[in-house]
């Protein structure tokens, strides 16, 4: 069983920093792509960043220049460092991987979600 833990949400005011983490667990063989999404009240999910296991990273256009995502391959951790932020940032953060967990099978995992808060 695979579990995906996020930590690292919270208030901050607009204009401040936080940096979320995500650690995978479990049987895991092997991780491809990990990365961030969010959701916020009224509105579907969307990606934030993403990160493939070579590095490579896409960002959605409204946080480019201002978050980054990084990956930590040792650890099964991703992690979202969240700078300049906006009131438009709130949102529930939810870490998503792609998880192989034998040769042969392959599946996406989401972990339960951190809150973002972001005062004006």
């Amino acid at each position: 069983q695979v579990q995906l833990v996020e930590s690292g949400g919270g208030l901050v005011q607009a204009g401040g920093s936080l940096r979320l983490s995500c650690a995978a667990s479990g049987s895991i063989f092997s991780i491809n792509a990990m990365g961030w999404y969010r959701q916020a009240p009224g509105k579907q999910r969307e990606l934030v960043a993403q990160i493939t296991s070579g590095g490579s990273t896409n960002y959605a256009d409204s946080v480019k220049g201002r978050f980054t995502i990084s990956r930590d391959n040792a650890k099964n951790t991703v992690y979202l460092q969240m700078n300049t932020l906006k009131p438009e940032d709130t949102a529930v953060y939810y870490c998503n991987a792609q998880i192989a967990t034998t040769t042969y099978y392959r599946s996406a995992y989401w972990g339960k979600g951190t809150l973002v808060t972001v005062s004006s």
